[in-house]
């Protein structure tokens, strides 16, 4: 073999290797980082599940519980539903459900919803969005108390043609230059309200042991 094909052969070998380095360390990093990502949306979920629903309100692990269901016609999108039931010494006391709202402004609004036993809001939080900075994204607790208005609502308080924004003939705020957005989540807790309201008995039922108070 010439020193030329010598040469051309080292500078292959060498290339290759190289480009299998690269490689790795791309595939190493991007497992890293969606990991730290998923660990970080884990911690996450899990300090908004006990902001919604206290730890004194349950005493199982509201994270081995929870169950997913796909439900497009009470949803309004195919995007599956974790359900997360908070049980206290056998009985069922709230409901946080994952519901994404498909129709924001920017994208897909995802949220959590937790309802008590009695159909009664304990709270809204909106996990991930990508709603307009300075606009939509108000619907963020980092950026205004606007989902805290939800609390202590039900299907009944206000009753359903007043489950709307303001603009729409609602009682709720829209936000100055973003009505699509709040419309949106406004929309969403409703449509969980009411598959808690129809379903409410099979959800109690997610453990074989949990039954529902009569209090």
């Amino acid at each position: 073999m010439s020193a030329e094909k010598k040469s051309i052969l080292k500078a292959g070998l060498i290339l290759g290797l190289f480009s299998f380095v690269g490689l790795g360390l791309v595939s190493y990093t991007h497992q890293m980082t969606y990991e730290k990502i998923a660990e970080n949306e884990r911690l996450f979920i899990i300090k908004n599940l006990r902001e919604l629903v206290p730890d004194e309100l349950h005493d199982n692990d509201l994270l081995e519980s929870s169950r997913q269901i796909s439900d497009a016609n009470a949803f309004g999108t195919d995007t599956p539903v974790t359900i997360y039931p908070a049980i206290k010494s056998g009985t069922l006391t709230a409901v946080i459900l994952s519901p994404t709202a498909p129709d924001g402004y920017n994208g897909s609004i995802k949220l959590l919803v937790a309802i008590s036993r009695i159909g009664k809001l304990l709270g809204v939080r909106v996990v991930s969005h990508h709603e307009t900075p300075g606009l939509g994204d108000a619907v963020d607790t980092n950026k205004s108390d606007w989902v805290y208005a939800f609390n202590g609502h039900s299907l009944s308080d206000p009753s359903p043609k007043y489950w709307r924004v303001k603009r729409d003939g609602g009682i709720f705020d829209q936000f100055t230059g973003a009505t699509i957005t709040p419309r949106a989540v406004v929309k969403a807790v409703f449509n969980t309200l009411t598959y808690y309201q129809k379903h409410k008995g099979a959800l109690a039922l997610g453990k074989e042991h949990t039954k529902q108070s009569d209090e």
